[in-house]
């Protein structure tokens, strides 16, 4: 025997469980094939009948599965009607249980020949799950104790022509989940249940700025300059005018622009857009809130962040400590507060109030490794600092004051410190949740400014600002101090819903096509 033989072996049982592999997938394959066509047969055989549920276009539903089973002492004995998706079914001879999925979860159903007639109840026999049903029946209890109703009638109000995932072993595939959401939904309640609460989120979120006297306000997404944040835009061309416009990056500059005219307190809850890459905390298009108010500053933005924050949590989830990951967020106690040299001093021992200039900080990120380009400042360097060596260690909120003004385009100075402006951004589980400015509404000092990044742009920066002349105007004619904030409500959502990725909080997150056609 040679020293090859073994392995030769080796590849004849490797080649012999692919072949096996291939059979099994083929026999599937004709098996599903069979039963899609089975259930067109059904439709066929329905529609014949006259009895075609797609021309159906009502059904009267008075009640829902968890409202039956919380109130069921008041409900007992009362006729209700349902309607939902057949989720599972078992035929017994004369006597049939049904469970039905609709919006608030799920309720059994016991279906007899003798409660609904011979012929209903010889068509719902041949009904399958997927399919769409409306039923009308007594609430009760079987002798297991299950809270049920007891149908008097049965109604096929859609057909479902294809097959859901197997029910023991649901839907798992992540990227046809993100896909078929329509599907995701159906398959995993806790999928459905972080979109219940991500409404509620949004909707809380305008019920604490409404009691606080904000307005809200819509403004474009098509733009001829898509200011407001460091982001590239996507862009298209308007045939009606025959110009090219873009999609907006940021709510920022027309918010504005309402200040100037008078509307005191603001907020839009929008898509934005930004061609930029996918990954766990990026999507494309996202939802932006942007909220302005007059005669306030940064310090003010602070206080009504954090205190919007705990009345969201205490409303969406009960509570002020929510679990993420495997830390509790604490939103109930004063978020710590610190200015970025701080924070970078915090975590590496590095104090840039005691770097010299651009030439000694480049100097020290040679030493310590961080990679920065020609055209980067003192400023730029403190902030790849400070995303190096200290956003992942922010777990619990923390508010990161004080940004260079190299990095802070739109930000008033600080008086006392004029390199460094009255910004801050809120981080927590080591993600940037919020930006936040005392807004620069000096018209002069906001040109110039602008002539910055249109210089940055000049040498290759493809997220510069340019600049816009209508907003200068709307400078000129005055803005008084005002104090803005942008928040991620995707992010928001993630941390009160214990989301890893956005894609787990966005209904129809950002897919790569594929074969030409998004599948």
């Amino acid at each position: 025997m040679t020293k090859a033989e073994p392995l030769k072996g080796v590849f004849v049982v490797d080649n012999q469980q692919n072949n096996q592999q291939s059979k099994n997938n083929q026999k599937q394959e004709q098996d599903i094939n069979q039963l899609l066509k089975i259930k067109r047969e059904k439709l066929a055989m329905l529609q014949e009948a006259g009895k075609d549920p797609f021309q159906i276009t009502k059904f009267d539903v008075t009640a829902h599965s968890r409202e039956i089973k919380e109130n069921f002492e008041q409900m007992e004995g009362k006729i209700v009607s349902i309607a939902g998706r057949i989720m599972q079914k078992r035929v017994m001879g004369k006597a049939s249980f049904c469970n039905i999925q609709d919006l608030k979860g799920n309720i059994q159903s016991y279906v007899a020949r003798d409660g609904i007639g011979e012929e209903p109840y010889a068509d719902f026999k041949k009904y399958d799950v997927g399919d769409i049903v409306g039923i009308t029946g007594e609430v009760f209890k079987t002798k297991t104790e299950e809270i049920s109703i007891h149908a008097s009638s049965v109604t096929l109000l859609s057909k479902s022509l294809q097959i859901l995932p197997e029910k023991y072993h649901g839907l798992t595939n992540t990227d046809i989940r993100y896909r078929q959401r329509y599907t995701d939904l159906i398959m995993n309640e806790e999928v459905k249940e972080t979109f219940v609460k991500r409404s509620k989120i949004i909707s809380s979120i305008r019920r604490y700025l409404d009691e606080q006297g904000f307005m809200e306000v819509e403004t474009p997404m098509l733009v001829s300059n898509a200011g407001g944040a460091a982001a590239r835009p996507f862009e298209t061309h308007f045939n009606a005018l025959d110009e090219d416009v873009k999609l907006r990056i940021s709510l920022e500059l027309y918010l504005k622009r309402l200040i100037v005219g008078g509307l005191e307190r603001v907020y839009e809850i929008g898509r934005v857009f930004r061609n930029e890459g996918l990954d766990t905390r990026h999507n494309p298009e996202f939802t932006l809130m942007e909220l302005y108010q007059a005669y306030t500053d940064y310090n003010g933005m602070m206080d009504l962040t954090e205190n919007m924050f705990r009345y969201v949590a205490q409303e969406v989830c009960g509570t002020t400590t929510v679990p993420y990951g495997e830390h509790m967020i604490d939103l109930g106690k004063p978020f710590e507060r610190l200015t970025m040299i701080e924070a970078v001093k915090k975590y590496t021992g590095i104090d840039f109030d005691q770097i010299a200039d651009t030439a000694e900080a480049k100097k020290l990120a040679d030493e310590k490794e961080v990679h920065y380009e020609d055209r980067h400042t003192k400023g730029d360097i403190l902030n790849l600092f400070f995303e190096e060596f200290v956003e992942e260690h922010l777990v619990q909120p923390t508010f990161v004051m004080d940004h260079p003004v190299e990095i802070s385009p739109l930000t008033k100075r600080k008086p006392d410190k004029p390199d460094y402006v009255e910004r801050f951004e809120l981080f927590i589980t080591g993600r940037e949740m919020c930006n936040a400015y005392s807004e620069l509404n000096d018209p002069i000092d906001q040109r110039e400014r602008f002539k910055a990044q249109e210089e940055l742009f000049a040498q290759g920066d493809e997220e510069a600002n340019h600049t816009d002349e209508d907003f200068l105007n709307a400078l000129e004619i005055g803005m008084p101090p005002t104090g803005g904030i942008g928040y991620g409500i995707d992010r928001l959502v993630m941390l009160l819903t214990n989301s890893p990725a956005i894609r787990d909080v966005l209904l129809f997150p950002t897919m790569k096509t594929l074969g030409g056609k998004d599948q």
